[in-house]
C-alpha cells in the first residue's frame, strides 16, 4: 500500500480565500469539477510547499516571512491525460522560494517527488482535480482577474490521522 503524503503548506489571506472560494463554486454552479464539492475541514485554499510520507508535523524552522505578499496568477494546467488539475499559478517571488527552499532543507534529505526538487516546485492553487480537457473552454471563462493575496500562515497535514498542525509564530 503507498505511504499517504503529509503536507506543509502556505496559507492565503481572508480576501485572497474567498476570490479562490468564489472560483471553486462558480466551476461547481456550473457542473465543473471544483474543489468547492470537498467538504473536509481540511479543504483550503493552499499552496503546498512540500509533501512526502512521513513528513513531521514540528520543522526547525526559522521565523517565518510572514505575511508574504503573493499574486495568484493566470490559470494553468497540470498534468496529462483527458483530466487535469486546473490551478491558478503563484508569481514565484524570490521570498517565495526562499521559503519553499527552507521548507524542504528543514525537513531534511529525502527521495521527493521531483516536482518539489530544487528548480521544479511550480507554485499553485489548485481550483478543480480531474477537469476534462473539453471542459476548460467552459471553466476558463468563469474565471477572473488575477488575484493579489498575502500568505499568512503555514500549517502541516496529515492526512493519516487528520492532524492539522500550525507551523510558526
Amino acid at each position: 500500500m503507498e505511504a499517504r503524503m503529509s503536507s506543509v503548506e502556505l496559507l492565503l489571506d481572508e480576501a485572497a480565500e474567498a476570490r479562490v472560494r468564489d472560483e471553486w463554486h462558480a466551476l461547481a454552479d456550473a457542473g465543473l469539477s471544483s474543489l468547492a464539492r470537498h467538504d473536509a475541514p481540511s479543504n483550503r485554499p493552499h499552496i503546498t510547499l512540500l509533501a512526502r510520507p512521513g513528513l513531521p508535523a514540528r520543522l526547525p524552522l526559522a521565523r517565518l516571512p510572514l505575511p508574504l505578499p503573493l499574486v495568484l496568477g493566470e490559470p494553468m494546467l497540470l498534468g496529462v491525460g483527458e483530466r487535469r488539475v486546473l490551478a491558478r499559478a503563484i508569481v514565484a517571488s524570490a521570498a517565495l522560494l526562499a521559503l519553499q527552499s527552507a521548507v524542504v532543507e528543514a525537513a531534511g534529505p529525502a527521495d521527493d517527488v521531483v516536482h518539489f526538487r530544487a528548480g521544479r516546485w511550480v507554485p499553485h492553487v489548485t481550483l478543480a482535480r480531474r477537469l476534462r480537457l473539453a471542459d476548460v473552454p467552459t471553466a476558463l471563462a468563469l474565471l477572473g482577474e488575477p488575484i493579489d493575496a498575502r500568505a499568512v500562515g503555514m500549517r502541516h497535514w496529515d492526512p493519516a490521522s487528520g492532524t492539522l498542525t500550525p507551523l510558526g509564530g
